[in-house]
């Protein structure tokens, strides 16, 4: 079964998340053919950019909790947003949750319609956004990023644009994406490339200095009771036994 949709026009390469049964969890299928699909755009000399976007009106929801994605097979999959050497811009209809907002820091650019919705849901399932904070930290407000955190607070586009997880909204994403791509398409790709890595350099960093730790905090979170009571009651749509 395939997850990942692919489509091309005039050199920009459109990756769907393409399983709207689970609104697009992250289940281990579902990183290892995206990173499989980066990984061809990477080699292919006819992407100038990569689009990435979703069927169904979810873009990520987060972690699959029926089949998680290994922490490593995360960690890879961000730096392989990171380090395409093609830009990825990340277009957003939909809602968006915890582990899929590590996917939107990790693109370069990223644009939501108005109607999209954003959360860090994971301490009301008893973890911690571990992993998703490589490309996080460095790139969103870190105050904005405490509360929203520590709260799992639901906030809309505008906000998310505010506080640098988004680097646009609108009524009409494509609308906003018009010019964006239209620019990258007149970009000579060498130059898109060395001025990305400069771009990426400090995000980059942060992977090599935490990815290990911070994978390691996932690990131990997920395998805790907390988050077995968390998950439990999130599946059964029930509130978890903390809460007061």
């Amino acid at each position: 079964m395939t997850l990942i949709g692919r489509t091309r026009a005039r050199g920009v390469e459109t990756l769907s998340l393409d399983s709207p049964g689970n609104r697009n969890a992250l289940s281990a299928a579902l990183v290892g053919g995206l990173t499989d699909a980066l990984a061809a755009c990477a080699k292919d000399t006819g992407v100038r950019a990569v689009v990435l976007t979703h069927t169904g009106n979810t873009f990520s929801a987060g972690a699959d909790l029926r089949d998680p994605p290994h922490p490593d097979a995360l960690v890879g999959l961000l730096r392989a947003i990171v380090e395409l050497p093609r830009p990825v811009v990340a277009r957003v209809t939909g809602h968006v949750r915890a582990g899929g907002l590590g996917l939107l820091a990790a693109c370069d650019i990223a644009a939501a319609a108005h109607s999209a919705t954003f959360a860090f849901t994971e301490v009301r399932i008893g973890v911690a956004p571990a992993v998703i904070s490589l490309p996080l930290l460095p790139r969103t407000d870190p105050r904005a990023l405490a509360r929203y955190y520590l709260t799992g607070e639901r906030f809309d586009a505008p906000e998310a644009a505010r506080i640098g997880l988004l680097t646009a909204a609108g009524d009409d994403v494509d609308a906003v994406l018009e010019p964006v791509l239209d620019g990258l398409r007149r970009s000579a790709p060498e130059a898109l490339a060395e001025t990305k890595r400069l771009l990426a350099a400090r995000v980059l960093e942060s992977f090599d200095r935490d990815a290990a730790d911070l994978t390691a905090l996932s690990a131990r979170l997920f395998s805790a009771p907390q988050a077995r009571e968390g998950m439990t009651a999130f599946l059964e749509r029930r509130d978890a036994s903390w809460v007061v």
